[in-house]
This record gives structure tokens, sequence and C-alpha cells, in this order.
């Protein structure tokens, strides 16, 4: 019996990781300034609540330029002048699913950060916010910023 509940605590140890990085997330996590660069948002269903979608605000500085539209979800833009502020996306993830959405962007040309603010919401009404923890912002919702490389 203690090898069998030895054997669970390593196994939960050893996934807790994973889980964590399930998440709603984006990558990549590193980029240059005022590169263009393609990111990715996953979306995953990890709890018994179906997603039904989610939400992202593009930081000040972030000029989108396309966005990924694959089958099967909508999305919906809001605009501050012609700059693509904020992303609704409309999708039914069942859970053990995931999705990811794609979308270039060029990054801000100074900071040593973006901050994505993402949100996924649930059948159920609620909603969790993924860039905030309770050890403040979250890596999952960050991207790094450096110079370009010197030619």
């Amino acid at each position: 019996m203690r090898a069998r509940s030895t054997v669970a605590l390593v196994s939960a140890l050893l996934l807790s990781p994973m889980v964590s990085e399930a998440h709603v997330s984006i990558t990549p996590r590193a980029s240059t300034h005022g590169a263009t660069q393609r990111y990715t948002i996953m979306i995953p269903t990890e709890g018994k609540v179906v997603t039904t979608g989610a939400d992202i605000e593009f930081p000040a500085g972030v000029i989108v330029e396309t966005i990924q539209a694959p089958a099967g979800w909508k999305y919906e833009v809001k605009r501050q002048d012609d700059r693509i502020v904020s992303m609704t996306i409309q999708c039914d993830v069942k859970p053990g699913e995931f999705i990811e959405v794609g979308f270039v962007a060029r990054n801000p040309r100074s900071g040593d950060q973006i901050v994505w603010t993402l949100r996924q919401r649930f059948a159920d009404g609620t909603v969790t916010d993924w860039t905030k923890g309770p050890n403040g912002v979250r890596p999952t919702a960050v991207t790094q910023l450096t110079a370009p490389a010197a030619r």
C-alpha cells in the first residue's frame, strides 16, 4: 500500500508541471523589438466544463497584421482607430481537447516584455484570467523582448 501511494505522489509531482503549462498560453515566449512574429494561443479544456471562448487583449505597441481563421470557430476584433486592440474567440472545446489560434503581429520597438491579457470562458458562465496568478503575472502570458542581433 505504501508503494502505491509513493507512486501516486511521484506521478502527481511529475505531471503537475505539464498541467500548469496546459492553461491558456501564448508562444513564443521570446522575440525581438520590432519583429514581425507569428504567435500561437493554445486554448485547452482541462476540466469537465466545455470552453466556449477566449479573449485576448493586444497591448499598446503590438500591431496585429493577420489572424488565422480555421474552420469551426468564429472571432470578433475590436479596434481603436485602425489598430486591433482585442479579439474574442467563440469556440466549443470539449474536455481533453484544445485548439490553437494563430496571429501575426509586429512587436513594439521598445520595452522588455509583452504581457498578454488572456481569459477563458466556460459553458457554466465562469471566466478564468490566465494572465495573473497568485504570484503575479504568469510566464505563459509573457513574451520577453530583446534587441535585434547586430548585423
